[in-house]
């Protein structure tokens, strides 16, 4: 199925697109992705990242890293989704994203519904501005620049578990990228929990 993506949400904004990958996983972190995409940008396999193949995507992500005006990937940590909670570790990151773009945005698009307000980095909460942002859900089918950053936090979340995959194979992280398949929770039952497990997620069949 496709879906045709709209260039922009207000064509006179720097308007940057987030979203992030890994969020209803039983391990690894939960990545985010920040993406300014130039006017007139255009790529006929950017779609949805969960509507593409893996090849689809990671052609798709060495446009959106060469053509992109500025990008930003980070993520939150298995301990600090335990510690907050996944939708404030979620938000953390795609925050921790938008700090590593070298443009600063003067508006946010934002993957979901909902999201906290964003300073820009260094800037101190009570004299810097609070950049704009409006919550799209399912923007990733919507807007190219959140479809290209939800490419982004796809691609290198699932590099990322696949190196871990080579130091806890058992789980089959090559395959379910820590997603609660039925493999990946018969191996927790048999070999316990490792330190990339989210200790507050159910884990058990």
């Amino acid at each position: 199925m496709y879906f045709p993506l709209l260039p922009h949400f207000q064509a006179d904004r720097q308007e940057a697109g987030c979203d992030e990958a890994g969020r209803g996983c039983l391990a690894g972190p939960v990545y985010a992705a920040a993406v300014i995409l130039p006017p007139g940008f255009n790529d006929p396999l950017l779609q949805d990242s969960k509507l593409m193949s893996p090849k689809q995507r990671l052609e798709a992500r060495d446009h959106i890293l060469e053509t992109a005006v500025s990008w930003g990937v980070a993520c939150c940590s298995p301990l600090e989704i335990d510690q907050w909670n996944i939708l404030r570790a979620s938000i953390t990151a795609m925050h921790r994203a938008l700090d590593k773009l070298i443009i600063v945005p003067d508006f946010i698009l934002v993957d979901g519904n909902r999201f906290y307000p964003y300073h820009p980095k260094g800037g101190e909460p009570m004299l810097s501005p609070v950049i704009p942002h409006r919550c799209i859900v399912k923007g990733d089918r919507k807007y190219a620049a959140i479809a290209a950053a939800s490419v982004l936090a796809k691609t290198f979340r699932d590099e990322y578990m696949m190196e871990q995959d080579l130091l806890y194979p058992q789980y089959g992280w090559k395959d379910n990228k820590g997603y609660p398949t039925v493999k990946h929770k018969k191996a927790i039952l048999e070999y316990g929990l490792t330190s990339l497990h989210r200790k507050t997620f159910s884990c058990l069949l």
